[in-house]
C-alpha cells in the first residue's frame, strides 16, 4: 500500500490514509506530502475521496463503513495497480510482472535495481525496499514498468503484463485457496491467458501443472539454464545458457540455489524484452537483497542478528540453507513466528521439515494477521512436536528479553516470519542496551 501511495504522490495526486502505527513507510509518505493518520477512525475519510483498500481490511473497519455511507468509490489495491500498469503501457512502457509463491519480491526488486542502476529509469511498484534506491516504488520516464504481482487473494487475474514471470507455485494462502494447489493453478491459468509472454521455472512441480507452452528457466532442460554454479561465502557465480549456448557469466552477492533461480528469472525476463543484459551484469553483483530478506539488522557481543520475511516452509528451508552455507549450521539460532493460523494448520508437517539447518529453533506465538484463532493451532503445540525446539511466549519484545541471556558469542540469530518478528533485532539490542545498526 505504501508503494502505491508513493507512486500516486509522484504522479501529483493528493493522498491521505491511515495505519495502526507509525513506521518508516509512514514517515516517508508524509515527507512526500501525504496526510497520514495513526489509528482507524471514520473522521479520517475525506468526503470526496476515492478509497483504496487491501484484502486485510475487514468490512467492520470504521473508515470503510464511513466510505460506504458517503457513497464513495471503493477499490481494491489490485485495481489501482492495474490502472497504474495500464497507464504505463499506454505510455509505451513494457510491463514486466513477477509472481509465484516465493521470490516475487526479490525478483521484482532485482529487476528494478539493475535497470535503475544501468540508467534506464524504470518505474516500479515492488513488495519491499530496493537496496540503494531506498524505496519500494518510483515513477520515472523509462521504457520499463516492473511490478510484484500478488497471488495471495486471486487478484493476479486482473493484470495483462507484456511479460509474466512465474517463479514457482506451491500450496499456500489456504484462507483463500480452499482446495489448495488445484485452486491456485486455476487462478494462474487465467493469469497466463492474459499475458503476452509467460516465463516459468521449469523445475517447479506446480508450474508444470499449467497447460501452455512457455519460455522456461531452470538448472537443466530449459530455455535458460544455470551451469557451472560455484558457491562461495561472499558470492555465487554461474554461466547462463540460452537454448543450449552460453549467453553470459554472472556473479551475485547472494547465497543459496533459490537465488540462482531468482537471478535466472530476472535475466530471462529482461532478455525477453530485448534489453541488453551485458550492460546490466555488474549490477547483479552489487544487488544486496531486498529489505527483510536475510537482512542483517544488528550485532552485539559477537552475536549477529538477521531478519527474514520467510513464512512458508520452502522459504524457511531456503533461508536456513543459505545461512548454514555462510556461517555453518552449528551457529544458527532460528526464531520462528508462525504467520496466520490457517497456514500453520495446513502446512504443519511441512514446517516441521524446514529447520534441519538450524542448530537451535525457537518458536513464538502465532502472528494472526487478520485471522481468528484456531483451537490447538499455536506456537506452543508446534514447538512440542518439533524435536529440540523451544517455545517462548509473549510479545517479540518479551521474547527478546528471554532469549538474550541464552545466546553466546558466535551465534547467528535469524528471525523468520512476516509479522512482528521483524522487531526481534530491535528487541535484542534494546535488552542489551546496544544501538541498532543503521
Amino acid at each position: 500500500m505504501s508503494g502505491l501511495a508513493k507512486y500516486l504522490l509522484e504522479e501529483g495526486h493528493e493522498v491521505s490514509g491511515s495505519d495502526i502505527e507509525d513506521s518508516k513507510y509512514v514517515d516517508a509518505l508524509r515527507k512526500l506530502g501525504a496526510k497520514i493518520y495513526i489509528g482507524h477512525d471514520s473522521a479520517n475519510v475525506p468526503e470526496d475521496a476515492v478509497i483504496i483498500k487491501s484484502t486485510a481490511i475487514r468490512d467492520s473497519n470504521p473508515e470503510l463503513i464511513r466510505a460506504k455511507e458517503l457513497g464513495l468509490k471503493i477499490y481494491h489495491r489490485s485495481d489501482l495497480l492495474k490502472e497504474i500498469a495500464e497507464s504505463a503501457q499506454k505510455q509505451g512502457m513494457c510491463f514486466i510482472g513477477f509472481s509465484g509463491t516465493h521470490g516475487k519480491t526479490t525478483t521484482s526488486g532485482m529487476a528494478s535495481y539493475v535497470l535503475d542502476k544501468a540508467g534506464l529509469n524504470p518505474s516500479f511498484v515492488d513488495g519491499g525496499i530496493v537496496p540503494e534506491i531506498h524505496t519500494n516504488a518510483q515513477h520515472k520516464c523509462g521504457k520499463y514498468f516492473v511490478a510484484e504481482l500478488d497471488e495471495s487473494d486471486g487478484t493476479i487475474t486482473k493484470y495483462s503484463p507484456d511479460i509474466l514471470v512465474i517463479n514457482n507455485l506451491e500450496e499456500d494462502h489456504i484462507d483463500y485457496y480452499k482446495n489448495g494447489l488445484s485452486d491456485l493453478i486455476k487462478t494462474f491459468e487465467v493469469a497466463v491467458s492474459k499475458a503476452k509472454k509467460v516465463i516459468v521455472n521449469r523445475d517447479n512441480y506446480g508450474n508444470g501443472l499449467l497447460k501452455a507452452n512457455f519460455v522456461t528457466f531452470g538448472l537443466k532442460d530449459a530455455d535458460y539454464t544455470a551451469e557451472n554454479i560455484k558457491y562461495a561465502q561472499s558470492e555465487t557465480s554461474f554461466d547462463v545458457h540460452y537454448m543450449g549456448s552460453k549467453l553470459l557469466s554472472v556473479s551475485i552477492s547472494l547465497g543459496g540455489v533459490h537465488n540462482v533461480y531468482n537471478t535466472l528469472a530476472v535475466i530471462a525476463g529482461l532478455n525477453e524484452t530485448g534489453v541488453r543484459i551485458s550492460g546490466l551484469l555488474s549490477y547483479f553483483k552489487t544487488f544486496t537483497g531486498m529489505g527483510r530478506r536475510f537482512q542483517k539488522v544488528g550485532e552485539l557481543k559477537g552475536i549477529q542478528i538477521y531478519d527474514d520475511y520467510a513464512h512458508h516452509p520452502t522459504e524457511i528451508k531456503a533461508t536456513l540453507d543459505s545461512s548454514a552455507q555462510k556461517f555453518g549450521k552449528e551457529h544458527v539460532v532460528a526464531v520462528f513466528q508462525p504467520h496466520r493460523y490457517t497456514r500453520l494448520k495446513a502446512l504443519w508437517n511441512e514446517f516441521k521439515q524446514s529447520f534441519e539447518n538450524a542448530d537451535r529453533v525457537i518458536v513464538t506465538d502465532v502472528y494472526a494477521a487478520s485471522e481468528d484463532v484456531i483451537v490447538g493451532i499455536n506456537g506452543k503445540n508446534f514447538a512440542s512436536e518439533l524435536a529440540g525446539a523451544e517455545y517462548l511466549s509473549g510479545s517479540i519484545e518479551e521474547v527478546g528479553k528471554k532469549l538474550l541471556p541464552t545466546l553466546k558469542s558466535g551465534d547467528v540469530v535469524i528471525g523468520l516470519g512476516a509479522g512482528t518478528i521483524t522487531n526481534l533485532g530491535k528487541a535484542l539490542l534494546n535488552a542489551s542496551g546496544e544501538m541498532m545498526c543503521k
